[in-house]
């Protein structure tokens, strides 16, 4: 239910809104980064490799965790990083029926080298606007974020629940 009672905008703007993001969200995830829009990896196989590269290494059940998806899926997801050569499983050390999966070198080189293509591509979206709308844009974008964090809305790829 909404309450337009205490919205300063008439609710077709909201809707006008949801349009907006919804094109503008294709658009970006395959526009920020050369190696998203070619498709040599998906952007949930580089949110998993993302969330990867800032752990030594995680266990199935962790990974289906932050991915919200099934062990089975979470397997499949990591099957294709593996030949691809940007994942690895190891042996747990501290229990060897476990499995951990640990990213390789290429996989992190992939992570920077996307990471580095996002913020060049935004730092010229960016440019489009002021210097006050630059700030804005970001503090809007956070308060959004920390709305999302509070409500357990982010998804997990965002770093939420980590």
């Amino acid at each position: 239910m909404i309450d337009s009672e205490r919205l300063s905008i008439p609710v077709e703007s909201i809707g006008r809104l949801a349009d907006i993001i919804l094109s503008l969200q294709r658009g970006f995830l395959s526009h920020l980064s050369v190696s998203l829009g070619e498709g040599q990896v998906s952007f949930v196989q580089f949110f998993l490799l993302s969330h990867i590269c800032m752990h030594e290494s995680l266990n199935m059940t962790e990974i289906a965790a932050k991915m919200n998806h099934t062990t089975a899926a979470a397997t499949g997801l990591v099957d294709r990083l593996a030949k691809l050569d940007y994942v690895e499983r190891i042996p747990s050390p501290n229990d060897r029926r476990k499995v951990l999966v640990r990213i390789r070198p290429k996989g992190m080189e992939l992570v920077e080298r996307i990471r580095r293509d996002m913020i060049s591509n935004l730092s010229k979206v960016m440019l489009e606007l002021d210097p006050q709308e630059q700030s804005m844009w970001i503090q809007i974008y956070e308060k959004i974020f920390g709305y999302c964090q509070k409500h357990d809305r982010c998804g997990t790829y965002l770093g939420a629940a980590d």
